[in-house]
């Protein structure tokens, strides 16, 4: 393997580029062949010395592709392998037709049980298939009569109404009555509309209370502000004047006064919790 490798290779004193010539062969003729590796596709016994081989047993094989066998425009090939006891030539092919393989010599395939079973001819076949049709058009027909008969179920309960209907008109004319058709209300409807309009009727109303509040409430601030402002001019003018009484709401605030004023929360001692105890700033 280290000769291939090497720049420079050995040549004889003796050695003639010249002498080397190209030799063309001749083309092969017949079918194509080709060394492939491949598993047995199928179980199988030999027929020279009994032994089983099982699917899946991977062998060194030939290809070969006969160029005048097809099936429907499909190439058929045919592979050759050896007994991995005798070394007997078995030998199978593909069969398009049954979407499987076939053992022609060497060996024979063992029994299936899903294979088991005379195989089915053309004629065969296609009585299977005008059966299977014949199953289906029974199948359609068969749901068209349900649908069928629904409509005409439908069709007389709708006849049973008119003539119920007509008949109580008859006998209310006959009577003298006069008869209508009372209409259909919808009480669920009726209802949540009700509520409805008695939200909406709330939402109103509360609405029209909170506008009346703040109005009084902007009254009383400026009443209250042009009385401290004539107080402040009568005082300035030497005169003191008696404020007129003005009747207003008096409005409960328990609340204080919002105060700005920074506040500067004290730290919990969270390590007397857990029992640590510390010692005294020297500063």
């Amino acid at each position: 393997m280290s000769e291939r490798k090497v720049l420079t290779k050995y040549y004889p004193p003796d050695f003639d580029p010249n002498t080397i010539q190209r030799v063309r062969k001749p083309k092969a003729t017949g079918p194509k062949v080709q060394t492939v590796r491949l598993m047995a596709p199928f179980s199988m016994k030999c027929l020279q010395c009994g032994e089983y081989i099982y699917r899946g047993r991977k062998f060194n094989a030939r290809k070969e592709t006969p160029l005048d066998e097809r099936y429907l425009g499909i190439q058929i090939f045919r592979f050759y392998i050896k007994c991995t006891r005798c070394s007997a030539e078995i030998c199978f092919r593909t069969d398009p037709k049954n979407n499987d393989y076939a053992c022609e010599r060497g060996a024979k395939r063992n029994t299936e049980p899903w294979r088991v079973g005379r195989e089915e001819t053309d004629e065969e076949r296609l009585d299977r298939l005008e059966k299977e049709e014949e199953e289906r058009d029974a199948m359609v027909e068969l749901e068209a009569k349900t649908v069928d008969a629904k409509r005409e179920m439908a069709v007389a309960d709708a006849l049973d109404e008119i003539r119920t209907r007509n008949a109580r008109v008859e006998r209310a004319d006959r009577d003298g009555l006069e008869v209508g058709v009372a209409p259909v209300i919808d009480d669920e409807a009726e209802r949540q509309d009700r509520e409805d309009a008695e939200a909406a009727r709330r939402a109103f109303a509360s609405a029209k209370r909170l506008g009346e509040v703040i109005a009084e409430e902007i009254i009383e601030d400026d009443e209250t502000s042009s009385v401290s402002s004539s107080t402040l001019s009568s005082e300035t003018n030497g005169t003191v004047s008696r404020p007129e009484p003005v009747l207003t709401k008096s409005i409960s605030t328990d609340m204080p006064p919002p105060s700005f004023k920074r506040v500067v929360k004290k730290k919990k001692d969270r390590a007397a919790l857990l029992g640590i105890k510390r010692k005294p700033s020297l500063v």
